[in-house]
């Protein structure tokens, strides 16, 4: 399939200032998509990221806004627009998480999970639908979930629920946009290696636990980027409603498949 599909398209990423969101936004500007990069803060990372989109694709803009704050979402993304004349694909992904039994936790940062992780990712396909439908032109959303979504990760449960509402969005705004032709999909990480984990984990307890996954070793950002474009691409029209794993194998039942080898080897 030819590259210039991408061509003279437009999209925002959110959480675009390091991790799986600066994969995403360089890897569609590489592809010559002019890129919203979406940080909380007009600070370095936002800036460092927004000028390799520039070099890549000769155009991209700064929007620093909480995503969090449904009037900020709205205004950036006209903002946008404006500037750009059009948005063909958006890309929700910024998250925040705290780790707490949900019986012990600070209820701000617990509050602060489900306004990140769930709301933000609501006011965004809201707007961006909004911004689609209003210019007649088909669009693609894809929200970043996460394996939390199916797996009662304890310590985690305000991400758990936020992750679990996220896909059933999807499925419900795919439903109810799909006469506009936008598409609305979601791809689900495992256990990704990004800044934001060593908030909770040192290198080398990172380093144990990538031994102990499928593929014995942590994903990459941008192999959830693959993912994500794959959904993007205006050339799979086929695809909507789904929530594609990204996950390197995480949700396997590895214990059983390690048997079955064991067994078809003997």
């Amino acid at each position: 399939m030819s590259e210039r599909r991408w061509q003279g398209r437009t999209a925002v990423v959110t959480g675009a200032g390091r991790g799986i969101g600066e994969a995403i936004a360089v890897a569609l500007a590489r592809r010559g998509v002019v890129v919203g990069v979406n940080d909380l803060a007009d600070g370095p990372d936002l800036q460092r990221v927004t000028e390799i989109c520039r070099q890549e694709a000769g155009e991209a803009v700064a929007l620093p806004f909480d995503v969090a704050d449904q009037q900020s979402v709205e205004s950036g993304l006209e903002r946008f627009v404006r500037q750009t004349g059009r948005l063909d694909f958006l890309v929700p992904n910024a998250a925040y998480s705290d780790r707490q039994l949900f019986y012990e936790a600070d209820m701000a940062g617990f509050r602060r999970t489900i306004d990140v992780t769930m709301w933000g990712p609501f006011f965004l396909v809201r707007a961006g639908a909004q911004q689609m439908i209003a210019s007649k032109l088909p669009g693609s959303i894809v929200v970043v979930s996460s394996t939390h979504a199916s797996r009662p990760i304890p310590g985690s449960m305000a991400y758990n629920m936020a992750k679990a509402a996220v896909e059933q969005l999807v499925r419900t705004a795919a439903t109810e946009l799909v006469e506009y032709r936008i598409r609305v999909n979601a791809v689900r990480p495992g256990w990704v290696d990004t800044p934001g984990e060593r908030k909770f984990f040192t290198e080398q307890m990172l380093a144990e636990i990538g031994r102990k996954l499928p593929m014995g070793r942590l994903e990459r950002p941008d192999e959830i980027a693959d993912g994500v474009l794959m959904l993007l691409d205006p050339e799979r029209e086929a695809i909507n409603g789904a929530v594609l794993s990204v996950d390197g194998g995480i949700e396997l039942p590895v214990d059983q498949l390690f048997r079955v080898r064991r067994r078809s080897a003997e």
